[in-house]
């Protein structure tokens, strides 16, 4: 970790004063270090040392934000976060890891992270970072219609007509989001990229993206639209 300090001095620059952020972490220093800049940042810190202890938070209390490595005794951080994934756990996650190949930040989004970021790293960037998770944390009982379905923006859930339930990954959510905030306009791929996949390296991701929500949603939930990219579908 680099940057300023995380001592009391630090102003505070929270998104959203009070908010909870869960710091699944064994290095004995890193920890509790990144346990002070959150505080002094405003928020409200928990540590946990290895996977399992991070799991047992994760199901038993509320977060705003989940700071979480890769490389973690009792379980693997990657385990960790498909684990809370499949149980209904939406919680935004930034994965801060020394494991930084575009292998390892494929495979960390793909398993339903928001964020990825390799040590060592930057305190403001950091901040920034969590920030920017919180943002995109939408109003308690935010829907949108999206076809005959309805999605639900915080739970991240689409609601089928006859009752059916599909969850979808941070990323797949943030895709839809935009389609259905902006159902009559069509989006080139570099818009949806500097819109939702800011990180990304090219275009492809959002094909990739495209690909996973037709997948649960149907073909026509998305629509390709010749010569620009994509707009919301039929549903």
């Amino acid at each position: 970790m680099t940057g300023r300090a995380c001592d009391s001095d630090i102003m505070t620059d929270a998104v959203l004063p009070g908010a909870r952020v869960l710091v699944v972490e064994d290095d004995r220093e890193l920890g509790p270090l990144l346990v002070r800049l959150f505080r002094g940042a405003g928020y409200e810190p928990d540590l946990a040392p290895d996977g399992q202890a991070g799991l047992h938070l994760a199901l038993t209390r509320r977060y705003d934000a989940l700071i979480l490595d890769r490389g973690l005794p009792a379980i693997d951080g990657l385990d960790l976060l498909g684990r809370l994934r499949r149980t209904g756990i939406t919680v935004p996650v930034l994965v801060l890891t020394a494991l930084g190949t575009v292998a390892d930040r494929v495979a960390g989004l793909d398993r339903g992270a928001e964020d990825y970021l390799v040590k060592p790293f930057e305190v403001d960037e950091l901040l920034a970072r969590v920030r920017a998770l919180l943002r995109r944390r939408p109003a308690v009982g935010e829907q949108m219609a999206v076809g005959s379905a309805t999605f639900d923006l915080l739970a991240r859930t689409v609601t089928g007509p006859d009752g059916s339930v599909t969850a979808l990954s941070g990323r797949e959510s943030d895709l839809l989001r935009l389609l259905a905030r902006n159902p009559a306009r069509a989006f080139t791929r570099e818009q949806i990229v500097a819109q939702v996949f800011p990180d990304a390296a090219g275009v492809a991701l959002v094909d990739t993206y495209v690909h996973y929500l037709r997948r649960k949603l149907g073909p026509a939930a998305v629509a390709t639209v010749r010569g620009v990219g994509y707009r919301l579908g039929s549903g």
